[in-house]
């Protein structure tokens, strides 16, 4: 008895194989050419703290102009450099949180003011 009950189809003369241009295509053309209407940006910062020390890695990629970009650091920089970072990131979103109420609150029956009769 066979070990493989089913067979192999035989290869057929419509599937063989053919011979593929290598001929290179330009995508993007010059980059003078490139069109301006599609552009983008992309960053990415991180901020951390490991024995003292506060760890900063940072990476940023743009295209524009049919112009690929890619940055990236990375650096060690003093702990008070992370608290302060820290503080001002929690004072802006304070901030940012208290003007979005202030703009509801507007909406409210006890915040406005009542006129008098007088008026």
């Amino acid at each position: 008895m066979n070990k493989y009950p089913v067979k192999p189809a035989k290869l057929q003369r419509a599937h063989a194989l053919r011979k593929v241009e290598n001929d290179p295509v330009d995508v993007l053309g010059p980059a003078s050419s490139a069109s301006p209407f599609f552009s983008f940006r992309y960053s990415y910062t991180e901020m951390s703290v490991q024995g003292g020390k506060t760890h900063v890695k940072s990476r940023k990629a743009r295209f524009e102009d049919g112009k690929l970009t890619s940055e990236a650091f990375e650096g060690e920089l003093d702990r008070n450099v992370y608290d302060r970072s820290v503080s001002d990131a929690q004072r802006y979103f304070a901030d940012q949180t208290a003007l979005f109420l202030k703009s509801l609150s507007l909406f409210l029956p006890f915040s406005r003011k009542h006129r008098s009769d007088g008026e």
